[in-house]
């Protein structure tokens, strides 16, 4: 598996349930101009997929905020997620969350990402595309291991940061915190600010 860190982002046209629970063609490259963070879990009706989606869910206006879409991908049908859409919370299902559900049927976009197993399922790939269809970030979680949604607003917000300061975020570096110039002397300068 390579990384996809300063490439082009793979773009895919495929079904999807929308926020309204229609079915419609979706395109990556229609979301041009807007942050886009694409997540790939394994499959719909299972354990720890739930608990994700729900949370970028309930983050979802925060990266609205920060003109940032979310994408989900599973190899399951649209009509697969239609009907985990429309199972209550209370018996397993996610409810109505209001961003899409790719389908990715024929596993194309999960290889594409580099996030397909042999068994057939995605690993959880998470992937920061900037307005340019640059991919920024990545990380690639096994099955288990559910993410982080707060991780994954601070990397937009590292981002959003860097362009439009110029200045690099230092580890665990938080909106309003401070950042370093991309020079030896701002490194130094940073360091010897944050040494305890």
């Amino acid at each position: 598996m390579s990384t996809l860190v300063t490439r082009q982002a793979p773009d895919f046209t495929a079904q999807a349930v929308m926020p309204d629970n229609s079915f419609s063609e979706l395109s990556l490259s229609t979301y041009r101009d807007k942050y886009v963070i694409l997540f790939f879990y394994p499959l719909d009706f299972t354990f720890v997929c739930p608990s994700e989606i729900l949370a970028f869910n309930k983050a979802l206006e925060k990266f609205k905020e920060k003109n940032c879409e979310i994408l989900g991908v599973s190899v399951d049908s649209q009509y697969s997620h239609f009907s985990w859409k429309n199972m209550p919370v209370s018996q397993g299902g996610i409810g109505q969350v209001q961003f899409p559900l790719v389908a990715d049927l024929n596993k194309k976009i999960s290889k594409d990402y580099g996030v397909l197993l042999e068994d057939g399922v995605s690993l959880r790939g998470l992937f920061l595309i900037d307005k340019e269809g640059v991919v920024r970030h990545e990380v690639v979680n096994d099955l288990p291991l559910g993410r982080s949604v707060d991780e994954a607003l601070r990397m937009v917000d590292a981002l959003q940061f860097f362009e439009e300061y110029g200045d690099v975020c230092p580890a665990d570096w938080r909106p309003g915190e401070d950042a370093m110039k991309p020079t030896a002397e701002g490194v130094a300068d940073y360091l010897k600010k944050h040494a305890n």
